[in-house]
């Protein structure tokens, strides 16, 4: 059903605006949608295990932070480097809280969220970084193969390690029976502090991906990038199928759930839309998700 919607909002859009057809379009939604489907990867990891990560945005803007300032001193690598460890440390954080002292993974990482952007703003000056190699840049930024931009293909081998993961592992089936029944699963044997702690390294991790991809590609690192995808990412997996009351999602859905967003987002672009008025439609888009999730739940 979503890969026909998929189809069908592409041919509208095409007739309403040709340009989203052509060659430099498509490349361009390419690049816009990386982020956000290597987001909403982590997200589905947290859904699908009985939780929520708000923290994903802020974790990117602090990688791509933390990253440029490395990237000044001791160069690209060094950066990279330090953009996915800045998301591992923040993901075990946000999973050490969970498990230690069993709070609410959405106070946790609406918590998080907060003391990330605040730090994020004091070491970057509230202002964006642009002191980074042309070698960074030129890779990940304009970096293509065979005509495919490199934070597609970035995002592609995240679905696919996602993909393994949860079809594969025994991770996999762990992270399903805990978002079931996290108590029938303990019951069970399942260790379940440490699947959760998995989950959440598992979501920071994604977030520094993320991170990566965004700031090579608006050559900038903003303390601010992202704002809002955290919510996109969410209601892309609960189009995609994910349960938000967890124990039930798949990789390919919610992958389908964030080009759709990405789709209408670049669409309403071209026709003109007011940006105003994209943010209110992505919020009608998100109430019609959640409706969406209940009646599922209740069918």
């Amino acid at each position: 059903m979503l890969p026909f919607f998929i189809v069908v909002l592409a041919v509208v859009v095409g007739l309403i605006e040709p340009k989203f057809w052509s060659a430099a379009n498509v490349t361009n939604l390419l690049r816009q949608l990386a982020p956000l489907l290597i987001l909403t990867v982590g997200q589905a990891f947290a859904i699908i295990g009985g939780g929520l990560d708000l923290s994903i945005a802020a974790t990117l803007a602090a990688a791509g932070v933390v990253g440029v300032l490395v990237m000044e001193q001791f160069g690209m690598v060094a950066g990279i480097v330090a953009m996915l460890a800045t998301g591992l440390a923040i993901g075990l954080v946000n999973g050490m809280l969970i498990t230690r002292f069993r709070v609410s993974p959405f106070i946790t990482t609406l918590g998080t969220m907060s003391v990330i952007k605040g730090l994020t703003l004091v070491a970057s000056g509230g202002l964006p970084l642009y002191s980074m190699p042309d070698t960074f840049l030129d890779i990940f930024g304009d970096g293509q193969i065979l005509g495919v931009p490199a934070g597609a293909i970035i995002a592609f081998g995240c679905i696919l390690l996602a993909t393994f993961i949860l079809r594969r592992t025994v991770l996999g089936r762990y992270i399903y029976a805990i978002g079931a029944s996290p108590t029938a699963a303990y019951s069970a044997g399942v260790p379940t502090a440490a699947v959760t702690l998995a989950i959440y390294v598992f979501s920071g991790l994604m977030a520094g991906v993320a991170g990566v991809v965004m700031t090579s590609w608006v050559s900038a690192a903003q303390p601010l990038a992202g704002s809002g995808l955290e919510l996109q990412a969410i209601a892309a997996a609960v189009i995609g199928g994910t349960a938000l009351t967890g124990g039930v999602g798949r990789i390919a859905g919610i992958v389908c759930g964030a080009v759709i967003l990405g789709m209408l987002s670049n669409g309403l672009n071209m026709i003109g839309v007011s940006s105003f008025y994209q943010t209110s439609c992505i919020g009608v888009i998100i109430i019609i998700a959640v409706v969406l999730d209940r009646y599922r739940s209740h069918s």
